[in-house]
């Protein structure tokens, strides 16, 4: 099976890559979008679960990563629920991490198991010993394939960020002991800039938390009045937002129509009608100098400044006027 990705560019995969490929579990994040409910308010925040799944395997490919790595690369989200981390705000799950919890429930009900052990591989220690992954997670504030993957795909697709410029900073990373690290600071600088245009401008922009405000108090009555069932959350968006659409329900009927209507939502501190607080995320990336790992905020200004930044707003939330 031959991949093309325009981040990472052309591989040729092994045949139990592309078995798991069309697997149902990650065929079906094709119709689960990264951006939870954003795509409802603005057509083009549409990248999905799927392309960043293949975008975490290829990436881990490029950097040198094993075949098992690439695997639980391709798998790590196979069961986030329709809507991404919406379903966070409907439980009030402030961890962001709902989708883990029930990863090895999901994992264990698909084909996925039997499709490794074909290939004579061990799919527990694969997939349910992720801490052996070193190049696929690390704790902030360090790099990983998926912080960096969902970081570049969503800003170049959104228009943030060039196609050019992605591919200088992937020139720039370096695996030392299976961590990713960058070979240059203006690079380092470059990427914490960017991580920070993602998790503030995008995550944090006002239209975008009213879409996932919307939805999460739709999809919380519908669970409620039992149109749906958690279970429903493990379809595609388009499912779940047709089987509530369906019910005739007149509240969640109000509640999806909000999304329909050219809504206007700014910050306003004073008169709001949404205060939101997401999860802190923060990027401080080591970059190799003179063979040393150093913390980019010690040799960067920009970087230890956009820091401190990004965890004031943080941890302030946003507070959004709907009009």
């Amino acid at each position: 099976m031959l991949i093309k990705d325009e981040l990472y560019g052309e591989y040729k995969l092994e045949h139990v890559l592309e078995e798991l490929i069309s697997s149902r579990p990650v065929q079906r994040l094709m119709g689960v979008h990264q951006g939870g409910a954003g795509y409802l308010v603005n057509e083009k925040w549409n990248v999905t679960r799927y392309e960043h799944s293949l975008g975490v395997m290829l990436l881990i490919r490029k950097l040198g990563g094993s075949v098992e790595e690439q695997i639980a690369g391709l798998l790590h989200d196979v069961s986030h629920t329709a809507f991404s981390h919406v379903v966070d705000g409907v439980l009030e799950n402030e961890a962001e991490d709902y989708h883990e919890h029930i990863f090895e429930r999901v994992v264990l009900e698909s084909e996925i198991p039997a499709i490794l052990k074909s290939h004579h591989l061990d799919y527990e220690r694969i997939l349910f010993e992720d801490s052996q992954w070193t190049l696929l997670e690390q704790p902030a504030p360090e790099l990983c394939a998926d912080r960096l993957d969902y970081t570049l795909r969503d800003m170049y697709r959104y228009g943030y960020i060039s196609l050019g410029e992605a591919h200088r900073f992937l020139n720039h990373l370096i695996v030392v002991d299976g961590q990713i690290y960058i070979s240059d600071l203006q690079a380092a600088e470059w990427f914490v800039k960017t991580y920070y245009k993602e998790v503030i401008d995008f995550f944090m922009k006002p239209l975008n938390i009213f879409a996932n405000d919307s939805l999460a108090k739709a999809l919380k009555r519908s669970l409620e009045k039992e149109i749906i069932h958690l279970g429903d959350l493990l379809g595609k968006d388009e499912e779940v937002l047709m089987k509530m659409w369906e019910s005739g329900d007149q509240e969640v009927r109000r509640l999806l129509e909000k999304m329909e209507h050219n809504v206007r939502a700014e910050e306003n501190k004073l008169d709001y009608d949404i205060h939101f607080k997401g999860k802190i995320r923060l990027i401080d990336p080591s970059v190799m100098i003179n063979s040393k790992l150093i913390r980019a905020s010690s040799l960067s200004d920009d970087v230890k400044n956009s820091g401190q930044k990004a965890y004031e707003k943080a941890k302030e939330g946003v507070y959004i006027k709907i009009q």
